[in-house]
């Protein structure tokens, strides 16, 4: 069996991340669908817009008819009607005409141009003095012009925006094919956790993790199953986690992961169907003592038990896994494209892992900076003071001061990061 002394890199360990797929498919409604990944490719069944439609307020026209005009010599045209906002173009524009439209009114049969209002002045009721060339189809835009019927509008894997649900809306589409929302099991073990509505007596703690990781896993788009505490006891932990398996696409267990202790995740790891260690210890800090495996097809995690360690766990890995499962092969992790900061002081880190420091953004002068947030082990307020993590790469002594660094944002979505 591996120790910890045969580390995986996080670079290793997001290659055996990215190996994971989707966990299914369904259709949502539009009204369900935002951060949602297709599962399929998108088409337009009709082209978008349907009908030419003016961009601006002002007057269809034959474009010809507006040729050589100018303040100078503005071109005189006949007024022949106005077109209605929600209503078809009753009218026919001939050469010499014009007819007042509104911005986004079907154009006329017979116009290819519309002539914004503010280049137009009525001398009386029927005739028009445009003091402007316009050419062809400007201020227009044409059916299809958007998206043409049959067209590809959206890719499967492309997890969705507002502006996608609009296009959707826009083609009459109310529902589409999405990738499954992932169902995380979580389970935090320990003598000395207690749920979090009961008193902690001396020697006991509440249960942190659960509501942390939870809501990491809907901040994602996953669903949490919260399983509740478990004690350091094999076969309780065993019962729980089978049934888990059940219920969910993937388990995590915090606490239990460390050499040295029961390491009561792993072994009941072992017994689970078709099991297969994948990682036994990631050269980070924190997280060094976390587990990596999968039961058949799914994947089961082992976190390290103090709160602080857990959560950046789930933050630089937990979010790609689960970017996976719901199906999006985006870049995956914050790092690429996280905001820019210079850095305040001096960091020593150690050779041959990567350290994940806790940072604040404060902006002074102009700039951003980041102040690192040290504090001792399994602390939580120091990640509720820390608006995000800095890397450190294994293969440095540390970042010195004035140094710009890349900065994963706690509140970014895994997917958002493309």
């Amino acid at each position: 069996m591996e120790s910890f002394f045969e580390l995986k890199t996080p670079d290793e360990v997001f290659d055996i991340i990215d190996r994971w797929g989707p966990v299914g498919e369904e259709i949502v409604s539009l009204d369900d669908i935002m951060d949602r990944v297709l599962s399929r490719d998108l088409t337009a069944p009709e082209d978008l817009p349907q009908f030419s439609r003016s961009t601006m307020d002002g007057y269809a026209v034959k474009a010809k008819s507006t040729f050589g005009a100018s303040e100078g010599m503005p071109a005189l045209l006949e007024v022949g009607g106005e077109v209605l906002m929600g209503e078809a173009a009753k009218v026919v524009v001939e050469a010499g005409q014009a007819v007042k439209i509104p911005t986004g009114g079907m154009l006329p049969e017979g116009a290819d141009g519309v002539v914004m209002k503010e280049y137009c002045s009525l001398l009386d009721e029927e005739t028009l003095e445009v003091n402007r060339t316009i050419s062809p189809l400007e201020n227009v835009i044409q059916p299809g012009d958007d998206f043409r019927q049959g067209s590809v509008f959206l890719n499967k894997g492309h997890r969705l925006r507002p502006q996608d649900l609009g296009v959707m809306a826009g083609l009459g589409l109310s529902a589409a094919p999405v990738f499954g929302k992932p169902r995380i099991a979580i389970i935090s073990t320990g003598d000395e956790i207690v749920p979090v509505d009961k008193p902690s007596l001396p020697g006991q703690v509440r249960d942190i993790n659960r509501y942390t990781l939870g809501a990491l896993c809907r901040r994602v788009g996953a669903e949490p199953i919260c399983m509740g505490v478990c004690p350091d006891d094999f076969e309780a932990l065993k019962r729980m986690s089978e049934k888990a398996l059940m219920d969910a696409d993937s388990l995590w267990i915090s606490g239990g992961s460390s050499v040295g202790t029961k390491d009561l995740t792993l072994k009941v790891f072992e017994t689970l169907p078709q099991f297969e260690l994948l990682v036994h210890g990631i050269s980070i800090s924190p997280g060094k003592p976390t587990i990596i495996g999968k039961s058949g097809t799914q994947p089961v995690i082992g976190l390290p038990g103090h709160v602080a360690s857990a959560l950046v766990v789930a933050e630089v890995f937990m979010t790609r896994m689960i970017s996976r499962l719901s199906g999006d092969t985006g870049l995956g992790n914050h790092f690429y494209t996280g905001l820019e900061a210079e850095l305040s002081q001096n960091i020593e880190s150690a050779n041959g892992r990567e350290d994940y420091i806790r940072v604040k953004l404060i902006e002074e002068g102009g700039n951003l900076i980041a102040r690192p947030v040290f504090g001792k082990s399994g602390l939580i307020s120091t990640l509720v003071e820390a608006d995000g993590l800095i890397r450190i790469d294994m293969n440095t002594e540390g970042l010195y001061q004035g140094d710009r660094v890349r900065v994963m944002l706690f509140n970014f979505r895994d997917g958002d990061l493309r």
